[in-house]
């Protein structure tokens, strides 16, 4: 089985060792996403909304850049730094993925690479 590795300027670059997505058997994979601006390496705001809605759009980028689209999405995992956001945080969510959602695991995580509030991967089969 073959893979390819996603990579694009449209989201932040790797911080570690690990590719910003790897597609493979009809299958993509994120890398989680922060908040963070490609442009300028630095969160967007501190709000965990905020980071939710840029790193939506950065997974969006990598998504993109694999040639699949947020239809294409059929697994998400988000990881909070802290479970009381899990409402704003959803509002936001809920703002892009508004219909037929994709299936979607939320857990609160003990810390977040560069202290993020919030990381989002996602998984995609090409439909």
């Amino acid at each position: 089985m073959t893979r390819e590795i996603i990579s694009t300027d449209k989201s932040p670059a790797a911080i570690g060792p690990y590719s910003q997505g790897i597609v493979s058997g009809g299958m993509l994979f994120t890398a989680g996403q922060l908040g963070i601006d490609a442009e300028t390496g630095s969160f967007v705001c501190d709000t965990a909304a905020g980071q939710a809605a840029k790193a939506l759009e950065n997974a969006r980028a990598v998504i993109e850049a694999g040639g699949m689209t947020f239809d294409d999405v059929v697994k998400v995992t988000v990881f909070l730094r802290d479970m009381n956001d899990f409402a704003a945080v959803n509002e936001v969510y809920a703002k892009v993925f508004s219909q037929n959602p994709p299936a979607r695991s939320a857990v609160e995580v003990a810390r977040l690479p560069v202290d993020a509030a919030v990381e989002i991967e996602m998984i995609c089969i090409k439909q």
